[in-house]
């Protein structure tokens, strides 16, 4: 292919150098034909000499720029650092190392991304096995002693009923597991849609109104109907009911509830404040982590994951959550979402 292009180029040089002396003789005829002849012929070899020389030259920078390709994959394959990297600097190899780069860092985050989700789901895994074992052995054990012994019409009730329960704990704990790997898993999507916030706090406190009634806590909020919020309506129903089943939880009999709302410059600031045991400030982070139980709460219902699942939810809609409480006092919870 290099010989027919050079081939090529040394008859067209020819051809130029005819034209150019004819072109000559036509319009300097008392310039000697020899002479004009000699000086076009010496520019021209100088010319294909120049050009054969440059082409030898990109040759030869080609192969250097290939070899400094294969040197920079093989390191990053390698997973080291090279000091002959120049990202910066304005030049062909320092372009493609950029480049390369960009992609080897992109690949390293799509890896280490992988790894967490594998650990995430090992983790998911764990908890599950951990948490689905006190209710599956009491319902194993329910069901043996069923088997096993002939129990009197309200003794057999009375087990099953315990069982009941067991499996509405399990069934609880399940739902809250399904939940919790979805937002870890990045499986769940948001629909944020501008809606008023009245309806989502009203569909919250459905939720706990049955058990708020059963220990005659007082419930109320105040929000403006006309407040509309970008938010997942369905998904921040459950945050907020969350922390509303803990303030349920955790609110002696006659206790209230109450719930306000207050648009800021950038944030809707939404209150829920209860009259229950209230939390130590040492523990303000710690209630937020997956399956935490205080000491104090361990003979309440809950698996730990209310306020996990809350805080989680909120952060995905760009918002946070917040804490203050006093000990025998009560709890304030701060839901912030963007205006």
């Amino acid at each position: 292919m290099k010989e027919m292009r050079l081939t090529g180029f040394c008859r067209r040089l020819l051809l130029g150098l005819a034209f150019c002396t004819g072109m000559t003789g036509l319009f300097f005829p008392y310039i000697p034909q020899e002479l004009i002849r000699g000086f076009l012929f010496v520019f021209c070899a100088v010319a294909f000499i120049a050009t054969v020389f440059w082409a030898l030259w990109q040759s030869r920078q080609l192969s250097d720029l290939s070899n400094d390709i294969c040197e920079i994959v093989d390191i990053l394959m390698e997973g080291q650092e090279s000091k002959s990297f120049f990202p910066y600097e304005e030049t062909v190899i320092s372009k493609v190392q950029d480049k390369l780069l960009q992609y080897y860092e992109k690949m390293k985050d799509e890896q280490q991304q992988s790894r967490r989700d594998k650990q995430t789901i090992q983790e998911l895994v764990s908890d599950i096995s951990h948490q689905v074992k006190t209710p599956t052995a009491n319902i194993r054990m329910i069901t043996g002693i069923l088997n096993q012994h002939e129990l009197p019409p309200d003794k057999q009730q009375e087990f099953l009923n315990l069982m009941a329960v067991q499996i509405d704990k399990l069934d609880f704990l399940m739902q809250s597991l399904i939940k919790m790997s979805r937002l870890e898993t990045g499986v769940f999507v948001l629909h944020l849609e501008e809606m008023r916030l009245s309806d989502t706090i009203a569909g919250a406190m459905s939720m706990i109104l049955a058990e708020a009634e059963k220990k005659r806590i007082r419930l109320s909020a105040d929000c403006d109907s006309k407040l509309t919020v970008k938010h997942d309506p369905k998904w921040t129903a459950e945050a907020i009911g969350n922390i509303l089943d803990n303030a349920v939880k955790y609110t002696p009999e006659g206790g209230t509830i109450s719930i306000t709302v207050r648009p800021w410059q950038f944030y809707t600031r939404i209150d829920i404040s209860d009259t229950g045991i209230g939390i130590d400030q040492e523990n303000y982070n710690a209630i937020f982590q997956r399956f935490y139980r205080g000491e104090e709460v361990a003979a309440e219902e809950g698996v730990g994951l209310g306020l996990y699942l809350a805080r989680e939810i909120i952060a995905r809609q760009n918002g946070y959550v917040t804490v203050k409480s006093k000990k025998g006092k009560g709890s304030t919870f701060s839901v912030f979402l963007l205006s």
